[in-house]
């Protein structure tokens, strides 16, 4: 499967995928943790059908050491008891957040105050943004068909420079 159109391969694009990769490199070094920031990054990807997140998420969350066991659930987070109550909310504000137009409440209260419970204002303003940039970068490997399966582990920190 080839891409319909190469971002990389012009100019304009991959000077927006540069700064685009460093807001993510922002969050990336947040309190929020890492785990958590894979697992809503991963949520939202599946949501949105973008094989490419689906495959740099999984392979960046198993070198950080994330388990294959709650990585292989995390499509059936509510169903399974591998998740702290903090990573829930954290997916539910993930899952509400990106099927806006599904919902049109949006968030809702509860979804707000569980992540309000567990999480501190610096790490709520990463998840937040995290759940708006991931939604962005699947909109852009959907909509050129960018294809799945090569990613490393690492590669998106290299791409900032």
């Amino acid at each position: 499967m080839n891409a319909r159109f190469d971002l990389m391969d012009n100019e304009l694009a991959a000077r927006f995928t540069k700064r685009f990769v460093g807001a993510s490199l922002v969050l990336d070094q947040s309190s929020l943790p890492k785990a958590t920031q894979e697992l809503v990054s991963l949520r939202a990807s599946q949501i949105n059908g973008c094989a490419v997140c689906i495959d740099m998420h999984t392979k960046e969350a198993a070198a950080a050491g994330e388990s294959a066991v709650r990585l292989n659930l995390v499509a059936a987070w509510r169903e399974a008891t591998v998740f702290s109550d903090a990573e829930r909310a954290a997916l539910a504000l993930a899952e509400e957040g990106t099927r806006l137009a599904d919902a049109h409440a949006g968030v809702s209260d509860e979804t707000w105050a569980q992540v309000r419970k567990h999480y501190d204002d610096d790490q709520i303003t990463a998840l937040v943004c995290l759940v708006a940039l991931i939604n962005a970068a699947n909109r852009l490997n959907v909509i050129v068909r960018n294809p799945a399966g090569s990613y490393q582990a690492g590669m998106l920190a290299s791409m900032s420079s």
